[in-house]
């Protein structure tokens, strides 16, 4: 077993809500996070757990320096209950919800959150 796997194996045992989805450009506004986890438990029937909102960082040009007049978008992160990760994973794909690690590991958008963020949120897989 991998250190990787290791690590996510003991998450999962103490915590059923371990997999990190971002909701770009959406806003909690004036819900709470109970309206917006019961909003996907009534709608989906999926068990969500609000974690908190950021905003990004201004995207990169070719040669890797900040485009004027990007970044400021209000992304809010959410975890999924284990349980229910995988009946969620297509529906998610219509309203626009990424898995963190596809964000950040395989689309390479780490650029947008903050170092900090990221070391705080690692890819579980």
């Amino acid at each position: 077993m991998s250190n990787q796997t290791t690590i996510m194996s003991n998450q999962m045992s103490t915590n059923p809500f371990v997999q990190l989805c971002v909701w770009p450009g959406a806003v909690l506004g004036d819900s709470t996070p109970e309206d917006f986890e019961n909003f996907f438990l009534e709608e989906m029937a999926v068990r969500v757990k609000y974690h908190t909102e950021v905003k990004t960082r201004p995207d990169l040009d070719a040669a890797g320096r900040p485009v004027a007049e990007t970044g400021g978008r209000n992304d809010l992160f959410f975890f999924v209950h284990n349980d229910d990760s995988e009946k969620f994973a297509i529906p998610r794909l219509a309203m626009g919800i990424r898995w963190w690690e596809d964000v950040i590991k395989y689309n390479d958008n780490s650029h947008l959150y903050e170092r900090e963020f990221i070391k705080a949120h690692p890819p579980i897989w």
